[in-house]
């Protein structure tokens, strides 16, 4: 069985002096593929270091999050393109606007995602989208800067029923994490189990969101496979159909098989 973290962050420093541990863990929980996620120009740069470094296994995001949009500035986009424009480089991300935390004004995070947005759909690249109690907004700026054809993913989803079609409308994939194990996540639950198979990928958010037994510990994607088993709980099939579907998905998601 076969499963691809769509997005773990290990450029963390946290994982500076355990990147072999890290890698061979997921390999034999049977992850062959991750997508190293970075947040800010300079995570940007390193993560695609790291995938060039481990080509086959590793691919690489390039993007600034919500949190550092101050540190967008007037060069930004130009590096940011020529990242991109690099082999192992298969998304723009992680983009988009969080509202939970008070750390730059929605209006910079707004102006900061549209214009990642405009870079992708002229790059014709998929986006990677984090979004925290910012639906309205999000679904707003999607409209006004629409997705190209490679569409993108709303990482970590955890929204309603309305709001998973919505994104689902508007060319998105939904990226199911650790979120779905955890115990008062019955809700959320509820609305996995109506979403469509073809459209969702799983990823771990690595080192954050560990799954349920590791909640509160270090998470790495060798525990995308417990992921992949609640998903397979909640939607009453095999695992292996949902590793099948999730990596049949993201490989299509992010072109992985054509490069």
């Amino acid at each position: 069985m076969q499963l691809i973290d769509t997005h773990a962050h290990l450029t963390d420093a946290r994982f500076e002096s355990e990147g072999d541990r890290i890698l061979a863990n997921a390999r034999k929980a049977g992850v062959d593929r991750i997508v190293v996620v970075a947040d800010a120009m300079a995570s940007s740069v390193q993560a695609l270091e790291l995938a060039e470094r481990h080509s086959g296994t590793l691919w690489a995001s390039a993007g600034v999050h919500p949190h550092n949009a101050t540190q967008y500035e007037s060069d930004t986009t130009q590096h940011l393109q020529e990242l991109a424009l690099r082999d192992h480089c298969v998304a723009i991300g992680e983009i988009g606007l969080d509202y939970y935390y008070d750390f730059t004004p929605p209006a910079v995070q707004q102006s900061v995602f549209a214009t990642q947005l405009d870079l992708a759909r002229a790059l014709n690249r998929p986006v990677i989208i984090h979004c925290r109690d910012a639906y309205d907004d999000l679904l707003r700026l999607l409209q006004s800067h629409p997705l190209g054809s490679a569409g993108g993913v709303a990482h970590c989803f955890t929204g309603t029923q309305e709001q998973a079609w919505a994104l689902l409308d508007r060319g998105l994939y939904l990226g199911m994490g650790g979120v779905i194990t955890f115990k008062k996540a019955d809700e959320l639950r509820r609305v996995v189990r109506h979403l469509p198979l073809d459209r969702l990928v799983i990823e771990t958010d690595a080192p954050y969101l560990a799954p349920a037994p590791y909640r509160g510990k270090l998470n790495e994607p060798a525990y995308v496979k417990i992921i992949a088993q609640r998903l397979a709980q909640e939607l009453n099939i095999s695992e292996q159909a949902v590793a099948e579907a999730t990596t049949r998905n993201a490989m299509q998601l992010f072109w992985i098989n054509e490069r």
